[in-house]
């Protein structure tokens, strides 16, 4: 079980989301960025996620849809800006239901003594904007979708170790 960490500063615009993983960098990434794996473990579980679109490159667009049991539909999408294999993805992420409201998102791979930390850092346009999204209660579906992948790389770990 991984534990996610969440820092919320009083009167600053970002989240820090920070998690560990027992799999390599590398593994972390491809899990992160493969838009085959992206849906097993993005949000909740009782949406159905599909990656439609994910230009991994500077300038490239994504956009994710997510679908809940009664049909209601939630899509995000936004623009890579630097994609560093192994090391980092900056990208913007936009709710299409709050148009307007633009996050940019540093995600950050660190690998130390087989495990990786997997830090997400969240600026928000305004302080009134980040406090929404903990307000929708962000960190929940957060914690959710890291447990998810924390799954997710126990199963791809160990199916890619050598014997496995």
């Amino acid at each position: 079980m991984t534990k996610t960490t969440f820092l919320a500063e009083p009167g600053k615009q970002e989240i820090v989301i920070t998690s560990s993983f027992e799999a390599p960098c590398q593994v972390v990434f491809k899990v992160c960025s493969d838009p085959k794996l992206i849906p097993q473990w993005w949000g909740p579980a009782e949406l159905t996620t599909t990656v439609e679109m994910m230009e991994m490159k500077p300038g490239g667009r994504w956009r994710f849809v997510q679908r809940d049991p009664a049909g209601q539909v939630y899509a995000f999408h936004g623009v890579y800006h630097t994609v560093a294999l192994s090391e980092r993805l900056v990208y913007t992420f936009e709710y299409e239901g709050t148009p307007g409201h633009v996050i940019l998102v540093t995600l950050t791979f660190d690998e130390q003594d087989g495990l990786t930390r997997l830090t997400e850092q969240s600026v928000f346009q305004s302080v009134a904007d980040r406090d929404g999204m903990l307000a929708e209660d962000m960190q929940s579906g957060a914690t959710e979708s890291m447990q998810r992948l924390a799954e997710l790389l126990e199963r791809i770990t160990n199916v890619t170790l050598p014997g496995g």
